[in-house]
């Protein structure tokens, strides 16, 4: 994190583990107020890898599950890399800033993401660098947030993976049964646009934008879900993370035979898990019908619920979630209470 960026945070009553805003002195009110009202928050949980060069659209096309032709300073996407075998090693939000994209990933898999994907520029003419210290990012959300934004900035985009640019601020529309805004740009600018908005919003930790992210819908892979899954299991064909006409790419002969050949027997869905113990990314579920002896499914995504308990996103047998209880854990475990995603699902 920025040093100046932290101290800012820290002024304002921030309390920090690492380089992550576990909240602003008030957690539960925070979640509380994150899905009702306007809210601002920290994303330097998320780190970005920037790309730039002569070739760097050729290569990133060859590397990433979406058409990387779309993306511009107008308009951002969902993306994914995978292994040959079409597993995900992790995912991101691209957007591009001048002659640069940006890939927006959770920051404890950065490290390994900008290695793995150096490995392969060989004589290509791109440049990839860590760069979640270069620029400072903040989210925010609430009812009328693009009201709010558009009242202060003259800017807020209207479509989900809309962008917009005003000086030194690139603001996207994120996906939310709300708006839901990344905004990224300079120490002063964004420090200038917090305290502006801070007299509207309710300032709130990671947990609390965690939680706008799985009730939209939104998994991001972490460390202990690295190569679980493919790119359908987590939704992603349905949340324009996926092109099916884009070519190849690494993992695309996987990720191709299961949408147009394939069967596809898990998928992500959205619960709500009571317990003290906070479920982890990882985490198996079981149920008593499962279908195969890889266990039922395991937890994407968890944050703690306003109402207590965890709201969860988690990869499912299909034919268990719609037959029998769902476990965490173990056999006897909490039961998942499974509720509607903002989006529909379709066969693939």
């Amino acid at each position: 994190m920025k040093p100046e960026w932290k101290e800012f945070l820290l002024d304002n009553g921030a309390e920090l583990d690492g380089d992550q805003v576990t909240n602003f002195g008030n957690p539960q009110r925070e979640l509380e107020v994150a899905t009702t009202g306007h809210v601002i928050a920290d994303q330097s949980h998320f780190g970005l890898i920037s790309a730039r060069g002569e070739d760097v659209s050729e290569f990133l096309q060859g590397q990433l599950t979406n058409d990387i032709r779309d993306v511009s300073e107008t308009k951002a996407q969902y993306s994914a890399y995978c292994t040959p075998k079409g597993r995900m090693l992790s995912n991101f939000l691209i957007f591009k800033r001048g002659d640069t994209y940006y890939l927006s990933l959770p920051r404890n898999l950065l490290e390994a993401t900008l290695k793995r994907l150096s490995m392969f520029i060989l004589m290509s003419k791109v440049v990839l660098e860590d760069a979640s210290d270069s620029l400072v990012r903040m989210g925010y959300a609430g009812p009328e947030a693009d009201k709010e934004l558009n009242g202060v900035l003259g800017i807020a985009p209207k479509e989900p993976f809309e962008a917009s640019q005003k000086d030194d601020l690139s603001v996207i529309r994120l996906p939310g049964m709300q708006p839901r805004f990344q905004i990224v740009g300079g120490l002063d600018a964004i420090t200038k646009l917090w305290e502006t908005l801070n007299v509207r919003g309710t300032a709130i930790g990671e947990p609390g934008w965690a939680l706008l992210d799985i009730l939209s819908g939104t998994p991001f892979i972490l460390p202990e879900t690295t190569e679980a899954f493919i790119p359908q299991m987590v939704n992603l064909q349905l949340t324009n993370g996926v092109s099916f006409k884009k070519g190849c790419y690494t993992g695309q002969e996987i990720v191709a035979r299961m949408q147009y050949l394939g069967k596809l027997k898990r998928r992500m869905y959205l619960a709500h898990v009571q317990g003290d113990i906070a479920p982890k990314p990882g985490d198996e579920l079981f149920s008593a019908g499962s279908s195969s002896g890889q266990g039922t499914g395991k937890i994407v995504n968890a944050s703690p619920s306003p109402e207590g308990g965890y709201q969860v996103l988690a990869v499912v047998e299909i034919s268990s979630q719609a037959n029998n209880k769902i476990h965490l854990g173990e056999k006897n475990g909490p039961i998942l209470e499974f509720a509607e995603l903002p989006y529909p699902f379709q066969d693939s």
